[in-house]
């Protein structure tokens, strides 16, 4: 079921957007219906929340961090 929409643009681009609609044969609404729908979903934990727990303490003694800070400290 489609509910009605009410939208606001600048007021120079109404015909620049109506003309649009027009030379691709089809409406605003179905425009923004459209450019929504392929807009990407939100899939999964938030950016901290995936990397949470894949990284781990690196001790003094192990030899990655012996490694890591020859090269960079």
């Amino acid at each position: 079921m489609k509910n009605k929409l009410t939208v606001t643009i600048e007021r120079d681009l109404i015909p620049k957007a109506k003309a649009y609609a027009k030379l691709h044969g089809t409406s605003l609404s179905e425009i923004i219906e459209e450019t929504f729908k392929k807009l990407p979903r939100r899939k999964g934990a938030s950016f901290s929340g995936r990397w949470r727990g894949k990284f781990t303490v690196v001790l003094k003694n192990e030899y990655r961090f012996r490694k890591l800070s020859e090269k960079y400290l």
